[in-house]
């Protein structure tokens, strides 16, 4: 198979259309006046990096095996709290995954379970993340449009009418991003 090189990015990445809100954070990136409270964090568009960031960069990489020790720390508290909670275990180092957020952990999870044409219902409107988190290991997400009218949450019904042989996965995000909105118990269980 001969490679296309005139592609930057590749056919999976090609494949996800741009989300909306990027349009907005590109106009905002024109802007000298304008602080970007986007994904990411607080950016200056002019701000120079402080100077001492490569120093505690390279003192940081002098701790690593401090930095594991507390990696296995979170990673053992993580597992205790739903024990101590609702008396379900898990193994810390097996079934506990820190991520960098929560972005990366759903990705990582999609990869793990994904295969390509697997589909993933996404309730929307959604993080800008979630479609391609799926896309990227080859699966389909499936989008479910909520409305005023059903106060931005899904419904069991809707959920149903969407299952295929093919879905492999629900992603389920409440609190929404970016709506606020918060399921009901009695949703959750539908």
């Amino acid at each position: 198979m001969v490679k296309d090189t005139t592609r930057f990015v590749s056919c999976r990445v090609a494949q996800v259309p741009p989300s909306g809100i990027r349009r907005g954070f590109d106009i905002a990136a024109t802007m000298d006046d304008v602080i970007s409270l986007g994904i990411g964090g607080v950016r200056l568009r002019h701000a120079a990096p402080d100077p001492s960031s490569r120093d505690r960069l390279a003192r940081a990489r002098a701790y690593s095996p401090y930095l594991q020790f507390q990696h296995d720390r979170v990673r053992t508290a993580l597992a205790e709290h739903p024990k101590r909670l609702y008396g379900v275990a898990y193994d810390a180092r097996s079934e506990v995954l820190v991520a960098v957020g929560v972005s990366e952990a759903l990705y990582l999870a999609q990869t793990a379970v994904l295969d390509p044409g697997d589909e993933v219902i996404v309730p929307m409107p959604c993080f800008v993340a979630y479609q391609p988190e799926a896309v990227f290991p080859g699966g389909t997400p499936v989008p479910i449009e909520t409305t005023v009218d059903d106060q931005l949450r899904v419904s069991a019904e809707s959920l149903e009418a969407q299952i295929t042989h093919s879905t492999k996965a629900l992603l389920i995000s409440y609190p929404n991003n970016p709506t606020g909105t918060v399921m009901w118990r009695e949703g959750l269980l539908a």
